[in-house]
């Protein structure tokens, strides 16, 4: 399962927390659509475990991933984000050994009969701490992927990446791309008016938030980087793990935005102006990467959350009913899934 490697830095890690590595157990923890891998360190003697990540640096993109979880879960932990902690890294060999956050999502919790309204005002204010604390003295320089977001990643990783992981990828349709360059010119500018001056975790989804009676914690924060209060609200609220009612995503934006008005009213004001371009561009997003994780990672059971967030998406465009975005629209509603 483990090659010496790893089990070498399992053991020294341990060692230096005063911990006999004698005796450990070692089962697989699923990764979702990451390409890493997850495993769950127990021991006989302790009833604490640890997670252990495996992400080797055979690319570059890998170096800077790796790079940036440990930066920026770091500068997470200092801000008093309830992320699990580092306890040791490798970053030559892409080794992480990290604090168990436990195995219930709160798309676990929630399938599991936890009602919304108990969980998700606590996950916005955890939301809304990370966004305006962990802007401060966040550097740039720890991201892996653009230093801020904006519109080269709105266009190339987004909208291009929807036309070529889902229209052309997943259903085959060929030159679609030309009659949506206008409605994708105009979403970039709408959305790209909102201040990318907040830190952004770019995929706050319910599988990336771990539920322990009412202490949330948060995973996957790699991609983070700084950028608009909206996203990462659409991120949750429009979730298709979860597939909240229309009605309690208007209940929990309603709260989101009063307790941002409780910090400021031009940050309040700013998120209803642009709030439906990033979560037009956030189930853009979505759309690309269940594509490509059931398609070419051959990992099939993301295709089952496609009709949600097509669903999504086209409910968000007749909401808006804007002309520039007619051309989107009107293709999503020849789709039949």
């Amino acid at each position: 399962m483990l090659d010496k490697g790893a089990y070498s830095f399992i053991r020294a890690a341990l060692e230096r927390k005063g911990i006999d590595p004698a005796g450990i157990r070692v089962s697989s923890v699923p990764g979702d659509g990451s390409a890493r891998d997850f495993f769950r360190i127990r021991h006989d003697k302790s009833e604490e475990s640890y997670i252990l990540v495996l992400n080797p640096p055979d690319t570059d993109t890998a170096r800077r991933e790796n790079r940036a979880y440990l930066m920026i879960g770091r500068h997470l932990r200092r801000k008093g984000i309830r992320v699990p902690k580092v306890y040791e890294a490798d970053l030559g060999s892409g080794f992480f050994l990290l604090e168990d956050l436990g195995d219930t999502s709160l798309q676990d919790a929630i399938k599991g009969g936890q009602r919304p309204s108990e969980l998700y005002p606590l996950v916005l204010e955890h939301l809304i701490k990370m966004q305006v604390e962990a802007r401060n003295g966040f550097d740039p320089a720890w991201t892996c992927q653009t230093r801020r977001y904006n519109a080269l990643v709105m266009r190339r990783f987004e909208a291009e990446y929807f036309v070529e992981a889902f229209l052309e990828g997943y259903l085959g349709l060929k030159g679609a791309e030309a009659g949506l360059k206008g409605s994708f010119d105009f979403l970039a500018q709408r959305a790209s008016d909102a201040p990318a001056e907040f830190f952004m975790h770019r995929d706050f989804q319910s599988r990336n938030i771990m539920v322990k009676g009412l202490q949330i914690g948060i995973l996957d924060w790699q991609g983070g980087r700084l950028g608009p209060l909206g996203y990462d609200l659409a991120s949750l609220l429009l979730d298709p793990y979860v597939n909240l009612s229309k009605e309690t995503r208007e209940e929990l934006f309603q709260e989101y935005c009063h307790q941002i008005q409780g910090l400021d009213s031009r940050w309040a004001e700013e998120l209803k102006r642009s709030y439906p371009y990033l979560a037009i561009q956030r189930n853009l997003q979505v759309l690309g990467a269940f594509s490509f994780l059931s398609r070419v990672r051959q990992k099939p059971y993301f295709a089952s959350y496609i009709p949600n967030a097509l669903s999504s998406l086209k409910t968000l465009l007749e909401d808006l009913n804007h002309p520039r975005l007619s051309p989107l629209l009107s293709l999503l509603k020849e789709l039949s899934l």
